[in-house]
């Protein structure tokens, strides 16, 4: 059985309708990291110095992304949240006929958005803490390089500016998930 939600048909079709954008193989793709290493850094200060909160998790960490990659990290965050729904449905369907066709549309229809979200989506802020993955696969304010990088150049944004404000955006979410105690539970 594929379970209510088919995660390897839902990474496949995804990965079909994100497509490979041309930018990730652009030379330009090599200054995102460090640009945005420093700037979600500039970002923290600067969220941190105009709230007053200070981030109970430390300091922010910057990963750049290509579109599959986003697509993979949304895959295990929806499979966390979306666990106690799929387990019951799991339980309801049972293992009849229709169980496995069940699981693969429902991993085409969630491919489907995932795919068509990965080709519009800046950065995302991941605060979901998962048992099974280490400290380095939490806690990480993602960038999406292809698309940072595109609009970039199709309306002309001055790189490090546009990249300043997409990281302050980021890490505004961060900060109030990991500012507010109460707030992340």
């Amino acid at each position: 059985m594929s379970g209510a939600v088919d995660w390897k048909v839902a990474e496949k079709v995804a990965a079909r309708i994100a497509g490979d954008d041309p930018f990730s193989r652009s030379y330009h793709y090599d200054s995102l990291a460090p640009d945005f290493e420093e700037l979600t850094a500039q970002a923290q200060q600067l969220v941190e110095d105009h709230l007053g909160w200070r981030s109970q998790q430390g300091d922010a960490r910057a990963r750049v992304a290509t579109r599959r990659d986003w697509i993979r990290a949304n895959i295990v965050s929806f499979q966390r949240m979306l666990r106690p729904l799929t387990d019951r449905f799991e339980q309801r369907l049972g293992a009849g006929l229709l169980s496995p066709v069940a699981g693969r549309l429902a991993g085409a229809e969630m491919g489907a958005v995932l795919g068509w979200m990965s080709t519009r989506v800046l950065g995302q802020y991941d605060m979901l803490v998962l048992e099974e993955e280490g400290d380095d696969d939490q806690d990480i304010v993602y960038y999406v390089g292809p698309n940072i990088l595109a609009l970039e150049k199709r309306f002309g944004f001055p790189p490090r500016e546009f990249r300043l404000w997409i990281a302050l955006h980021e890490v505004t979410h961060r900060t109030q998930f990991t500012g507010v105690p109460w707030l992340r539970e």
